[in-house]
């Protein structure tokens, strides 16, 4: 569950995860005295599954121990591995280099960037976007075998690659759409540059807490989330309660992967200023994460 930030501050409204540490931080990248480190593929996805209500998102809640967004809401994802770039896996779907161009990037990373959605997916939601053809996806992974190569793929003891091929299956790279893309802010210490995709869930399978940074587990609709976020009832980073917003005008999982093709992946990356003696932290294009933060350090 990527996105790089630390601490545990909520403003006074809404659920947006402010860590305190921010303003000092900020004003150190500004008069050059922090050097901002090099931020980390990663990839997450919002699994999708229909109600008749309307879709629905899968999410982890991290526990409140964390030190990294202790308490925020989030979707299953992490760091890319780069082994995942050097063995040419099982693949159905639109080939690496459709992918490459669809994620500004090349076809190698691309593979590792689609292989890590798909990997962490199962590894913290139990759920495997794969199957031994084109068009098919595996049914159940609960038993003990899948949680014994589960077990190992979360201690990187067996890469994804060897994974599928060690089951013979294909990664079903059509199953996941491409949603948006959010890079950690420069002054932070941890950053990831984090492809967010969409996928609905494999007729079959379900979803279970596989995760151990998370406490809690919830199918909500995009709507209710971003409706408990508002109320501060439900903590988030922005990039999350920036997505679930974007995904409210789907009427169906397949819907909103349709959807994928025509969203913009132009990468999202906080700003600070200083604007009369106030730092001013803005993400381009999100005017409602814009925080004006007083010399007091406070937002």
């Amino acid at each position: 569950m990527p996105n790089g930030q630390h601490g545990q501050q909520q403003p006074p409204a809404g659920g947006q995860w402010y860590p305190p540490e921010w303003p000092d931080r900020i004003r150190a990248l500004m008069d050059g005295s922090l050097v901002p480190v090099e931020p980390r593929r990663a990839a997450t996805v919002m699994l999708l599954r229909d109600t008749p209500a309307g879709p629905a998102v899968h999410m982890l809640r991290r526990k409140t121990s964390m030190a990294f967004a202790g308490g925020a809401y989030a979707y299953p994802g992490g760091g890319v591995d780069p082994r995942d770039e050097d063995h040419l896996v099982g693949w159905a779907g639109p080939d690496r280099e459709a992918w490459a161009a669809r994620l500004a990037t090349d076809p190698r990373s691309a593979q590792a960037i689609v292989c890590g959605a798909v990997r962490e997916t199962f590894e913290e939601a139990g759920v495997l976007l794969a199957g031994e053809s084109p068009d098919t996806v595996v049914g159940d992974t609960t038993g003990e075998d899948w949680e014994a190569d589960r077990a190992a793929l979360v201690a990187r003891e067996l890469s994804f690659a060897e994974f599928l091929d060690r089951r013979g299956l294909l990664l079903r790279s059509d199953l996941l759409g491409a949603w948006a893309r959010w890079i950690t802010p420069e002054f932070e210490p941890r950053r990831y540059d984090t492809w967010f995709f969409v996928a609905a869930l494999p007729e079959g399978q379900r979803t279970r807490n596989a995760s151990t940074e998370a406490d809690r587990t919830v199918w909500i609709r995009p709507a209710d989330a971003a409706a408990g976020y508002d109320k501060g009832e439900l903590l988030m980073m922005p990039p999350t309660i920036s997505t679930l917003r974007s995904l409210e005008p789907y009427g169906s999982a397949a819907e909103a992967l349709a959807a994928a093709a025509d969203q913009d992946l132009a990468p999202v990356l906080a700003q600070a200023a200083l604007e009369n003696g106030e730092l001013v932290l803005s993400w381009p294009g999100h005017d409602e994460f814009t925080k004006h933060v007083r010399p007091g350090g406070t937002p």
